[in-house]
């Protein structure tokens, strides 16, 4: 259910329970309260959060500048928040979150906290985000002026105790199986890859870690950031997986949320998690696929693929088919034509792009494919990260929650969707299928609902969102008592608050820095569309 997937693997490859006070070393700290159905593990990790957090309240932050690779210029500073790697066990090995931040740009009397930011997943840095100040995108120049920018790497991510599920460049290596099976011997080599994988992780990432990467532990890493910042109370910027995240945290931590936009909403409820989101995810690929073949047929002057959408996606078959017969440049075989050609209906930022690609590859030009869709096997740094991004994906969508182990299950299910919706089921089906063999203890989703103290929260989504359907938004929208849902209609850009629509960023800016909502939901038109 990745926002951002590496284009190198589309693989072959709450309230009612007791509140705990504990007496620590920064005077009283209250623990989340635990929902009614959980177990006393979770109240111990209750309790090792609330120790952590205590402890890192008393620490701070050393800020200093970044590393220099980390990419991150001045005046952006970076440090470091000591978590422990098992709440359950608070004094037990602690795990160090790379975290980074920026001033707010106004004056210290217009200073309204830390806006913390989460991209999505699993398996997104954060790091990026104070740039948005550096590089003055005007989309949040008004709240810059009021907050800190802050992001970071959540566990297992980047630079806070990375984890791996297997060799980089063998992650990478192209060309890799179709991923629509042509027999049941195609089937047989996908579940071995998968299993394969699943050992993988628990190789090279240690049993100890891989138990750990779970949703819940993130949040409560967050809440520790938060007392590490300085902050009583946390305000929150999620997108796509950080929307799920941040219906977590509010769920754990009710009363330390001052301020929360989720932004692309994954469905929280707890049957949702994570089998059913991806089964759901293929359904709204292919519509937002369609918007996008639409779109070129519509811009056929530019583009020379054909003026319906049925002449397009006839293209793209017989695109699919030459490179399955005879891989494109020896490496583009329709694992990574899929790989590049999914970025059109995540982002509507890729729609010019991909469009452009593909004409070319028509109109003669079969390089401009390969520099897209080809891993680059030199740059061993962005393989790493890769890599990466996609062992955190697997290691919490498969540690949060029970999948199904019977193959006939996700055989049965993946052949039905595929049938109707074939542009990603298979793909996303092997992606998750490591998850059917996983190799540690599985959890029960948090019961995400309101809890004392969680103040308004602002869901912005749009209605044809492919990664996350907008059904997610409603759910959660019902889940936290007095939110408010702008939605944003015959859209389907992936992340909506960093895009140009004045109907959504004026109220974004006015929730931020005055905490007001609108009376009653609101829909808003959709953001211009792009243009070849």
């Amino acid at each position: 259910m990745r926002d951002i997937r590496p284009k190198s693997r589309v693989m072959a490859l709450g309230s009612a329970g007791a509140l705990v006070t504990a007496t620590l070393i920064a005077g009283a700290v209250s623990a989340p309260a635990a929902s009614a159905d959980s177990r006393r593990g979770q109240d111990r990790e209750a309790v090792g959060a609330a120790i952590a957090a205590a402890r890192a309240a008393q620490a701070g932050i050393d800020w200093q500048d970044c590393p220099a690779d980390w990419g991150l210029a001045k005046p952006i500073q970076c440090g470091y928040v000591s978590v422990p790697l098992d709440y359950a066990h608070p004094f037990g090995k602690q795990i160090k979150l790379a975290v980074d931040r920026i001033g707010n740009t106004g004056t210290p009397q217009e200073r309204q906290g830390a806006l913390v930011y989460n991209p999505g997943g699993p398996g997104g840095s954060g790091l990026r985000f104070p740039a948005r100040v550096t590089a003055k995108n005007p989309v949040w120049a008004n709240v810059a002026k009021a907050y800190d920018f802050v992001g970071f790497d959540p566990r297992g991510v980047g630079h806070s105790a990375p984890i791996s599920c297997m060799d980089p460049q063998e992650f990478v290596k192209a060309p890799k199986m179709d991923p629509v099976p042509d027999s049941e011997a195609d089937k047989l080599a996908q579940r071995k890859l998968a299993r394969e994988y699943a050992e993988g992780c628990l190789d090279r990432t240690g049993r100890a870690m891989l138990e750990q990467m779970t949703t819940p532990n993130t949040a409560r890493d967050l809440d520790v950031i938060r007392a590490a910042l300085g902050e009583k109370k946390i305000n929150y910027l999620g997108v796509s997986y950080g929307t799920y995240l941040g219906a977590v945290y509010g769920t754990l931590f009710p009363g330390h949320v001052r301020r929360m936009i989720v932004d692309s909403v994954v469905n929280p409820a707890k049957e949702n998690i994570w089998y059913q989101a991806n089964l759901g995810q293929d359904v709204a690929f292919e519509g937002r696929w369609k918007d996008w073949e639409d779109w070129v047929a519509k811009n056929d002057a530019s583009f020379h693929l054909g003026t319906t959408r049925d002449a397009v996606q006839a293209k793209w078959l017989q695109l699919r088919a030459t490179a399955k017969k005879n891989p494109i440049g020896g490496v583009v075989g329709p694992a990574e034509l899929l790989g590049f050609f999914q970025s059109a209906p995540y982002y509507d930022s890729s729609w010019v792009p991909v469009a452009t690609v593909f004409s070319k590859y028509f109109a003669g030009d079969t390089q401009a494919l390969v520099d897209a869709a080809a891993p680059d096997m030199s740059d061993t740094a962005g393989n790493i990260s890769s890599e990466n991004g996609n062992a955190v994906y697997t290691a919490v969508e498969c540690t949060d929650a029970k999948w199904p182990t019977s193959w006939k299950k996700w055989d049965q299910d993946n052949t039905r969707l595929n049938a109707k919706y074939p542009f990603l089921t298979w793909s996303n089906a092997w992606m998750n299928l490591p998850c059917a063999t996983w190799p540690v203890q599985q959890r029960t989703p948090v019961n995400v609902k309101t809890g004392k103290g969680l103040p308004q929260v602002l869901i912005v989504q749009s209605t044809r969102d492919a990664a996350t359907p907008y059904p997610g938004a409603v759910e959660l929208h019902k889940r936290f008592k007095g939110s408010r849902l702008i939605t944003e209609k015959d859209a389907g850009s992936h992340g909506v608050t960093g895009l140009v629509n004045p109907c959504i960023n004026s109220r974004v800016d006015a929730y931020l820095l005055t905490g007001k909502v609108d009376g009653s939901d609101v829909t808003c038109t959709p953001h211009a569309t792009p243009q070849p």
